[in-house]
């Protein structure tokens, strides 16, 4: 049984099958999101008697799954996602990974699953990106390697309660630079008609039902031509939550940025905290407080809203430009300069090119 002060052995099988020099050259070359994979995946199970057990490194392959497993019918599962960065010494470096890990056990004591340990999340991570070290690309145009930590009930058993048996996997992926013609300001369509999440719910979860429900709302942005959803909160559809997948932040015209709070509706990205320790180091002040749909469209109407961005792990800093609504739009078309300016430190940090001074960087290799 693995705990917090547990001494993590885990076994390494390598694939015999692994992906050529010359293919993964290709890859590497443009990886995009998502649409590759490392040679290996770790796996861990868990059990009432025999808590967390088997860690290993294994071959990637596919999963068998009994019809009846339960996350296929009741949706008990949570993820994480975060990059591995190569810097231009060759060492490999992941960022922030034990706030990752602390918001898994964070989720999984929101959707009745077992916690995995902070040390266990964090070596099962390490382990496989050492492993699969040749798939980390160069830093050259913003490349990473992303790594997917996810955990689901994998007992075959049709009954609403919580599964008997839990299995954890982290998989890995090469990612391009979000965007790969430069930073260009996104468009935001006001979803009206639908919300992420409600008070008592599991928007501060990071589980794939909050993003499911997200995406029949991200169609209708798409059909207004815009490239992001942003939802609104479901007590009275009137303050900015954030968007399908990523947090907001606002710069107001005297240099103050504002977040709107959490309140258990928004998720805790890492990216987000991340900001607002950063922004502070910059000389910016930062406020965590209610936003309400009107004072940003206002507020970029007379000038008052000087700058909007999102930000997530993919992207890391998003400029926002253009809100728009039924009836309606306002916005900016060119990316601020304190959205410039928070992106390229957070960035240098990430990939080595500026001094670490928050301790946030963590040596894989």
């Amino acid at each position: 049984m693995l705990s917090m002060d547990s001494s993590l052995h885990i076994e390494v099988t390598p694939n015999t099958d692994p992906v050529s020099p010359e293919r993964l050259a290709e890859i590497l070359d443009a990886p995009g999101f998502g649409n590759h994979f490392t040679d290996h995946m770790f796996r861990c199970e868990w059990t009432p008697d025999r808590g967390w057990h088997e860690p290993r490194v294994v071959p990637y392959a596919p999963l068998s799954l009994d019809p009846a497993t339960a996350v296929l019918h009741y949706a008990q599962e949570i993820f994480e996602g975060m990059k591995a960065y190569r810097h231009e010494d060759g060492s490999v470096w992941t960022f922030r990974p034990e706030e990752n890990a602390a918001r898994m056990v964070r989720s999984a004591r929101r959707l009745a699953l077992p916690e995995l340990p902070v040390d266990t999340f964090v070596a099962s991570v390490d382990a496989l990106v050492r492993t699969d070290e040749r798939w980390v690309p160069q830093p050259a145009g913003e490349k990473s390697l992303y790594v997917r930590p996810f955990m689901f009930a994998s007992e075959a058993f049709l009954g609403v309660r919580p599964a008997q048996h839990v299995t954890y996997l982290v998989i890995a992926s090469p990612a391009g630079a979000y965007f790969a013609k430069g930073v260009k300001p996104v468009s935001i369509w006001l979803s009206e008609e639908y919300t992420r999440a409600g008070r008592g719910g599991m928007g501060a979860a990071k589980t794939g039902g909050n993003y499911a429900s997200s995406l029949v709302a991200q169609q209708e942005a798409t059909e207004q031509g815009c490239d992001q959803v942003v939802f609104l909160d479901s007590g009275e559809g009137r303050y900015v939550e954030e968007l399908g997948g990523m947090n907001l932040y606002f710069v107001h015209d005297d240099g103050t940025i504002v977040t709107p709070e959490t309140s258990g509706t928004i998720l805790e990205g890492i990216t987000r905290s991340s900001i607002i320790e950063l922004c502070g180091k910059l000389g910016h002040h930062v406020e965590e407080r209610p936003v309400s749909i009107d004072e940003w469209r206002e507020g970029v109407g007379t000038g008052r809203v000087r700058e909007v961005f999102a930000c997530g792990t993919a992207a890391v800093v998003t400029p926002v430009g253009r809100l728009k609504w039924r009836g309606g739009e306002a916005g900016v078309d060119e990316t601020g300069p304190v959205t410039a300016q928070v992106r390229t430190a957070l960035v240098d940090i990430q990939y080595g090119r500026a001094e670490d001074t928050f301790g946030w960087m963590h040596r894989v290799r």
